[in-house]
């Protein structure tokens, strides 16, 4: 598979997505291609998270199923990421009191 073809490929499963916080994108990247994953909101800072997809992802025979499942493993991933404090954070909780 050619590297526009396969842009092309993920930018057309993309554009079956919809989020009201979330931005999707891609770009070529080598032999891979990127995803983009941005929030929307600009005022938030926010980091965009970022996840290569390889040659044998885009020319998988069941390519819709397997982009869906690493797309939500990613979201969940970055969705993680965005907390400013877990449990895990001892050293600031006694700090604060928590």
């Amino acid at each position: 598979m050619e590297k526009n073809n396969g842009l092309e490929r993920v930018l057309e499963q993309l554009r079956l997505y919809e989020h009201p916080l979330l931005a999707f994108d891609a770009r070529e990247k080598g032999d891979s291609v990127e995803v983009i994953i941005r929030f929307k909101n600009p005022d938030i800072p926010v980091h965009t998270y970022y996840f290569d997809l390889h040659p044998r992802d885009l020319e998988h025979p069941q390519f819709e199923w397997t982009f869906q499942r690493q797309l939500y493993d990613c979201l969940h991933d970055y969705l993680i990421e965005m907390f400013t404090r877990t449990p895990q954070n001892r050293t600031e909780r006694q700090r604060e009191g928590l």
